[in-house]
């Protein structure tokens, strides 16, 4: 939110329905960094990685049945004090996307990348599971929240790189904006830009 980060704010969402598709997927990641010939501790990160393994990971993964939400906020567009605090405004975002993914929750178990302080990181996941879960219906859409550190978690950097791809094509000055969403494009269950002309 500081001057000179970047226009938008993007939070994406990977749901994998079933235990072993997600562990399928981990498992051609781990993989991948072999039939590059990266080190098995190299990080994939849309930021930091070039286009070629941008490119190479997207289609690695998208086989795997997976699919995802993304929200793209126009931090431009945001007024008021509440979104002058970064840890407020990021769970409130985290808790849209969920939000919008309950249809297709039930017992998840959710990994966050568990960047950011100890005592925010404790506040996020009892947030999420008290704001989407609802006890007097006996609905829970959340059974566990944790935030494992990226560099260990194969699906942590799915979701990074999936991500990144929807962040770039909201990108004018990239010339490349619109290539690496293509690849997951059938994946793609919603991405909302907000604030929209209509909210």
């Amino acid at each position: 939110m500081n001057k000179g980060s970047s226009e938008h704010f993007t939070v994406c969402l990977v749901i994998f329905e079933e235990n072993e598709e997600a562990q399928s997927a981990d498992d051609r990641i781990a993989l991948l960094r072999t039939e590059l010939n990266l080190s098995a501790d190299f990080e994939f990160h849309f930021n930091d990685n070039s286009d070629g393994v941008r490119q190479a990971f997207l289609k690695a993964v998208v086989p795997y049945n997976f699919f995802y939400f993304g929200f793209v906020v126009n931090k431009a567009q945001l007024y008021g004090d509440g979104f002058k605090n970064k840890e407020s405004f990021y769970k409130y975002i985290c808790g849209l996307v969920f939000e919008n993914a309950k249809p297709h929750l039930s017992d998840a178990i959710v990994k966050i990348d568990g960047s950011g302080d100890q005592t925010f990181k404790r506040q996020l996941c009892s947030y999420l599971k008290r704001k989407i879960n609802d006890p007097a219906l006996g609905k829970t859409y959340i059974h566990k929240v944790s935030t494992p550190d990226s560099r260990g978690n194969n699906l942590v950097q799915l979701a990074d790189m999936v991500c990144g791809a929807v962040a770039r094509s909201y990108r004018s000055d990239k010339a490349d904006r619109g290539k690496y969403r293509q690849i997951i494009k059938h994946r793609e269950i919603s991405v909302r830009f907000w604030p929209s002309l209509a909210d």
